[in-house]
């Protein structure tokens, strides 16, 4: 999608680490393009990273030890290029290995720690105080930086938070906090230190400039054939339809697929949105399918695997009836890759129906111009592309749709539920003015009862939770904490309107530990 030749580059060496997109993603808020290179494809880019256009390189954390048999390395010659490193946790202690020093284990250190800054004029920490809150999050610790390095900050609980060392003729630097967590305050400082004074690279990056090269990557790709584009209403799916439809016209065709786990309402408001886009979706009423599959299955990771087996079922059924159909396109994103552990090294959280949940036998080539985007980038491209901005700011919705949202199994009396709540808490948020101050919103339910009294009869009714959260990009997320005026007005409709709840819940916990869907 870049050309290369023309613009400057930061490369992500990937560990796996649940954070490591965030370190794109805050750099390129800044406007310096960084992208991602797993660790087991480093001898493979070597010819890449070698290049001009490439000014520094990051190593990013991740769940390993060094001190674990087989923990993911890096070559000895990527120190030796002439460019900048900046190594991040996991990267912090490998950097310091290979140059020599001592990293220990047993000595954790999680969350909020404060750290000293001793090199307050080094260029890495300008803009730092002396005391500053980082976020941590490690196991291993590097108990001796490495020899003829340069310390450059301490943790309050004495390990080395912070060293510079030279190595091929340049800086190398390592930080044991995570910088590009908002956690860590000024990590959006350091980083941009390390890509501007460090590293000079040049901030060219703007996702609102890149419609063209986006159509004009999926022109090149899709000469022939025809591309079957799955939409469900959501920013990602229909940035992807108009990205098609403008790269190759009639020869994109939308799908909707009503699998009956859509919010109420919203089959026929996407619809509508889709048709001021200018797209006139083919509706693929799936209900009963999905419904009769998910029959007395109460395991989550069960549901996401029935919901993407059937998904693919649906469009290869579909596909049959035009051999010229060649692709799948989905509107999936960096978030979506991390957590279903796509990455070399990462962790699996949970499946997505549109990166693990796809079957072997979908013999369609899959098309993703958005994969290595995330959420408000995509939303800047919806307004570049003149999308409305009630639809560029919808709320994110989970592919498997209400599944993951009711927790148990999914019978249609709690389907019913969990849609008029969620109804209710986006009406209210509406009211109140804070619907685009929110990153989701939405209700959740399970098979848990709570005994209540409705028109002086007892009723042994359904608990609903309640779930508001603020982010940035869903990789990290925070409850929000609403007034207690509009949680009241929740709470009374809830359930005052869906029959059979008897107690509203509200969820008050972050990111981690918890997801912010249910599961």
């Amino acid at each position: 999608m870049i050309d290369a030749e023309k613009h400057d580059e930061i490369v992500i060496i990937g560990f796996g680490g649940q954070y490591m997109h965030l370190i794109a993603r805050r750099l390129r808020e800044q406007g310096f393009y960084a992208e991602i290179v797993p660790y087991t494809r480093v001898e493979e880019e070597k010819e890449k990273l070698e290049q001009p256009h490439v000014k520094a390189i990051i190593l990013s954390g991740g769940p390993p030890s060094v001190h674990a048999p087989g923990a993911p390395r890096v070559p000895k010659w990527l120190l030796e290029l002439g460019k900048p490193v900046l190594g991040i946790c996991y990267g912090f202690q490998l950097l310091a290995e290979m140059l020599g020093g001592h990293v220990d284990r047993g000595c954790d250190e999680y969350g909020k720690t404060l750290v000293e800054v001793l090199e307050p004029n080094d260029p890495l920490f300008e803009g730092w105080s002396r005391w500053e809150p980082t976020w941590m999050s490690h196991g291993d610790c590097v108990r001796e930086p490495p020899p003829g390095s340069k310390l450059l900050a301490i943790s309050e609980n004495g390990y080395v938070a912070a060293f510079r060392a030279t190595a091929g003729g340049t800086p190398v630097y390592g930080v044991q906090f995570h910088p590009e967590v908002s956690h860590t305050p000024k990590g959006r400082q350091l980083l941009h230190n390390f890509a501007a004074r460090v590293a000079s690279a040049e901030a060219w990056w703007d996702p609102g400039d890149l419609v063209e090269l986006l159509v004009d990557e999926l022109r090149r790709r899709i000469r022939r054939g025809k591309v079957v584009v799955a939409v469900s209403g959501g920013v990602d799916s229909t940035v992807t339809a108009v990205l098609l439809n403008r790269a190759v016209g009639s020869r994109a065709i939308a799908v909707l697929v009503d699998h009956g786990l859509f919010r109420e309402g919203e089959v026929e408001e996407t619809l509508q949105l889709l048709k001021r886009a200018g797209i006139e979706p083919v509706l693929i009423d799936a209900k009963r399918m999905f419904l009769e599959a998910l029959r007395g299955v109460r395991d989550p990771e069960e549901k996401r695997r029935i919901i993407g087996e059937l998904f693919a079922k649906v469009f290869t059924d579909f596909v049959k009836r035009d051999p010229e159909i060649r692709y799948l396109a989905q509107g999936t994103l960096y978030p979506d890759v991390i957590e279903s552990g796509a990455a070399p090294g990462a962790d699996k959280i949970k499946s997505h129906h549109n990166v693990g949940g796809l079957p072997d036998w979908l013999h369609l080539e899959v098309v993703e111009p958005l994969r290595e985007f995330y959420k408000d980038e995509v939303r800047r491209l919806a307004l570049a592309l003149g999308l409305p901005r009630e639809l560029a700011y919808r709320h994110p919705f989970p592919g498997p749709g209400l599944a993951v949202r009711i927790i148990g199994e999914v019978t249609e009396e709690k389907l019913e539920i969990v849609k008029r709540a969620s109804r209710i808490v986006e009406e209210e948020l509406r009211k109140a003015g804070l619907y685009e101050r929110v990153w989701q919103a939405f209700a959740v339910v399970g098979d848990d009862k709570w005994v209540g009294v409705k028109g002086d009869r007892r009723e042994d009714g359904y608990i609903v939770t309640v779930r508001v959260v603020e982010s940035e990009d869903g990789m990290t997320a925070d409850w929000v904490r609403l007034p207690h005026d509009v949680l009241d007005r929740i709470a009374r409709r809830i359930t005052r309107e869906v029959p059979k709840v008897t107690m509203v819940t509200y969820a008050v916990t972050s990111k981690p530990p918890s997801t912010i869907e249910p599961q």
